[in-house]
């Protein structure tokens, strides 16, 4: 009962290649005696690796379902490009990855979990995120959006869920077309130029 395949399922940004390399040392083993955390401790440092599931396929097959984080936003960090993922995570950029210039870049020296949380509340008052061209990020916690249509939201440090729903509003009405600027940063207040 010798361990001679390892399937690796649902993933796509991960490379076949990259899982099964990393679990060689698999080959060969009694199916028996491997356990989840023979698979899982290796694969530990996978970039875009949220969780896995392992399956055993008798006599000799390894099944390994792949879950992946999902790329949001370019960081760029001293002079550094970074992928940041749902989780939180900096994937160093490669400068031949070109599967990722249609993310959206960070700017600002942005600890990741504020990052993180922005991006969340964003998406979970349902901000047409694929609009979103750059973060900018300020020391004292703020952000502003620049969009494709060259529009920038200026968002405040405190109270951001009410600010995003404003802005959405603020984004779907008529009388603001024209605008290039949304300053939200003051409270009760709605500033344009």
């Amino acid at each position: 009962f010798q361990i001679k395949n390892i399937e690796v399922k649902n993933n796509s940004l991960i490379k076949n290649t990259e899982i099964i390399n990393k679990l060689e040392n698999l080959y060969k083993k009694n199916i028996f005696l491997i356990n989840n955390n023979d698979i899982k401790v290796p694969l530990k440092k996978t970039n875009f690796l949220k969780k896995i599931e392992v399956k055993k396929k008798y006599p000799s097959t390894i099944v390994i379902k792949v879950f992946e984080t999902k790329p949001v936003a370019i960081l760029i960090k001293k002079k550094l490009k970074y992928i940041i993922d749902t989780s939180g995570n900096l994937i160093s950029l490669e400068k031949d990855e070109k599967n990722f210039t249609d993310l959206p870049n960070i700017f600002g020296d942005v600890p990741e979990v504020d990052f993180i949380y922005f991006y969340n509340e964003l998406k979970k008052n349902k901000f047409p995120n694929k609009q979103i061209k750059n973060f900018y990020y300020f020391q004292i916690g703020r952000w502003d959006l620049e969009l494709f249509n060259n529009k920038i939201i200026k968002f405040p440090h405190k109270n951001i869920k009410k600010s995003i729903i404003k802005s959405i509003d603020l984004l779907n009405n008529k009388n603001f077309e024209n605008y290039k600027i949304i300053d939200l940063r003051v409270v009760g207040k709605i500033i344009v130029e």
